[in-house]
This record gives C-alpha cells, sequence and structure tokens, in this order.
C-alpha cells in the first residue's frame, strides 16, 4: 500500500495566495491495473502561470503542476520502472499514472529523454516548458533579426531570462527589466544582457529611452500592466511583441486596469501576439534538443532557486511569485 501525501486548494484565493487556502492531506493509492505505473514525485515545479491558472481549479483538488518523477512500479511496457517521467501530476508526492496521460492545459505526460549528463531537474526548466516557452515564443512570433534591440520584462525569471539569452545568440541587444539590483548583475555580467532596469527603483520609461534611443523593436513580455504599456510606447514601426504571460494581474481583486496605447499600436502597425506554448507540442523535443545544443555549446546558461521538501512547496510558490527566485524556482521531494 503507497499513501501519497498532496496539497489540495481548499478555497479560491482572494488577492494573493495564503497558506491557509491550501492544506495537506494523504491518499491512499490503489493497486496498480494493466498499462499503469507509480510515478514517484522527485521534483516539482512551481511557475507564474500556475496562479493565472488557480481559478480554474475547483475546491477541494489537487493544486496541479508538473514534476520529475521517478517510475518505481509499472504494468505498462512503455514506462519500464526506473526511468524519468515528466508530467503534469500536481503537487502531490506519488501518482498512479495511465500509460496515455495525463494531461492538463496541453502539457503533455513524457518520458525524459537523454540530457547527456546535465540535471534531471532541467526538465522543469531551460530543457522543458520554460525553455520551449522563450524559444518557441521569441522566434516564431517576435522573429528577431541581428541587430535589432529587444526588451524582456520579467527578465530573471526561468522564461525571460532564457528569452533573453537567446536573442543574443540571434546577434540582438537585448534590454531586460527586473526587480533587484543582483538579478539585473547577473543578467548583464553573466548572461550577457546589454542592458538592465530596475523597475523598482528606476524610471522605466527614461531608462529604456537611454538604452534604447532608436526605438525598440521586439518585445517579450512576461508581466503586462504600465511595464507594458511603457515598452510598448517606445517600440519601432512592425514591432513585433510576443505576450508570455501577465505576472502583474495574477493577484489582482477585481478587474485589472491598465491603460493600453491604442493609438501608439496603430500608428506604430505593431503586432502583438498572446500565446500557450502547447501550440508547439509536434515541435516539443525539437525545442527541447535546441536549448541542450546551445548549454553544450556554452551559449545558453541557466540557474535554478532550489527549495527543499515537499511540504514546503507554498513557500517556494509564494516566493517565486514575489520574484524571490532568481532563474526557475523548483522543489525538491
Amino acid at each position: 500500500m503507497v499513501v501519497a501525501k498532496k496539497i489540495v486548494l481548499v478555497r479560491q484565493c482572494q488577492g494573493f495566495p495564503k497558506e491557509s487556502d491550501f492544506e495537506l492531506v494523504e491518499e491512499e493509492l490503489p493497486p496498480l491495473k494493466e498499462n499503469e505505473y507509480l510515478a514517484e514525485a522527485v521534483y516539482l515545479s512551481v511557475d507564474p502561470y500556475m496562479r493565472g491558472y488557480m481559478p480554474r481549479v475547483k475546491p477541494n483538488t489537487t493544486m496541479y503542476g508538473t514534476q520529475v518523477a521517478k517510475i518505481v512500479e509499472s504494468r505498462s511496457l512503455k514506462f519500464p520502472v526506473g526511468q524519468y517521467v515528466l508530467g503534469p501530476f500536481g503537487w502531490r508526492t506519488h501518482t498512479v499514472v495511465p500509460e496515455n496521460g495525463p494531461t492538463y492545459v496541453g502539457m503533455e505526460t513524457y518520458l525524459l529523454p537523454d540530457f547527456q549528463g546535465l540535471p534531471i531537474s532541467l526538465a522543469l526548466g531551460v530543457l522543458g516548458m520554460p525553455g520551449n516557452t522563450a524559444l518557441f515564443g521569441l522566434l516564431e512570433l517576435c522573429q528577431p533579426k541581428a541587430g535589432e534591440t529587444v526588451v524582456v520584462s520579467g527578465a530573471a525569471g526561468a522564461v525571460g531570462s532564457h528569452a533573453g539569452q537567446i536573442a543574443k545568440i540571434k546577434g540582438c541587444i537585448v534590454i531586460g527589466i527586473a526587480g533587484s539590483d543582483e538579478k539585473g548583475k547577473w543578467l548583464t555580467e553573466e548572461l550577457g544582457f546589454d542592458y538592465f532596469i530596475n523597475y523598482k527603483t528606476q524610471n522605466v520609461e527614461e531608462e529604456l529611452r537611454k538604452a534604447a534611443p532608436q526605438g525598440v523593436d521586439c518585445y517579450y513580455d512576461n508581466v503586462g500592466g504600465e511595464i507594458t504599456t511603457t515598452v510598448l510606447n517606445q517600440m519601432n514601426a512592425f514591432g513585433r511583441v510576443a505576450l508570455s504571460g501577465s505576472i502583474s494581474s495574477y493577484n489582482s481583486i477585481g478587474p485589472f486596469k491598465v491603460t493600453t496605447p491604442n493609438l501608439t499600436i496603430v500608428l506604430q502597425q505593431l503586432k502583438l501576439e498572446g500565446f500557450i506554448v502547447t501550440r508547439w507540442n509536434h515541435r516539443w523535443m525539437e525545442g527541447i534538443q535546441q536549448n541542450l545544443q546551445w548549454i553544450q555549446q556554452g551559449k545558453l546558461k541557466y540557474r535554478e532557486t532550489v527549495t527543499e521538501g515537499f511540504e514546503n512547496i507554498f513557500k517556494a510558490f509564494t516566493d517565486m511569485l514575489e520574484g524571490v527566485n532568481v532563474g526557475k524556482a523548483i522543489v525538491k521531494v
């Protein structure tokens, strides 16, 4: 008999999540049926999108999310014991999984490919959903060209730091916007960003004009809100915008109000496109292999902020929402 621990959402959050919105419970798992396997969580992911999707979670159900898990028992030939799997199993320690699933908001379950000696935790970051979000969102939607100026908001997070580095690989001038000078030092000194703007202590509009006197060609947006309005107002004609997230509004109560520069969008003929990375599920492994190659070539760097212990996942989640993490935030079970 296997007893799983899981975190359930007992009520919808009003504003910023509170620990009382969640509850740790135990669940006795049934014996495996044919074509099922038992997955034991090794690493769990905490991501900004989770807060945006929380209103879709029914009360008293397991909080969703992806994890890297080890197959410890199996009645499936496709998922043998000892292999590692990436799956949207949620905030839980053990899961009985059918070999044809599950999926959640388009995220699929799959055996980890060969990372050639790199940590398996990267399947939750640079070699997983955040990495593909950065790669496909930037290259397919923004289509940056060498010499163009690219701005990335939420630049020190898993997606933003990755997107900015890809822009540098493509020969662009890259400006990162984040919330601390420590993050800015990492972006410019280690990752190769050309400029950094601290939105908490600097005037973003003024600093952006200094960093991009010729205007902005591409904007990879992870935050939304007034920062996005500021960037849009300084974009060049035919600029391209990839709308990847809206961190600034996830914890809002009631309608989130922001100034939309419609006239700038029209006159500058800007192209704005929101996206969910699962539209490229058919190219998922292609994205992973490209990011793996860039890491091996020394062109792509990463950082993980690791929280120890399943019971600390709520703290890891809220720290991530407050921007405490640098790079990818994960929980080691």
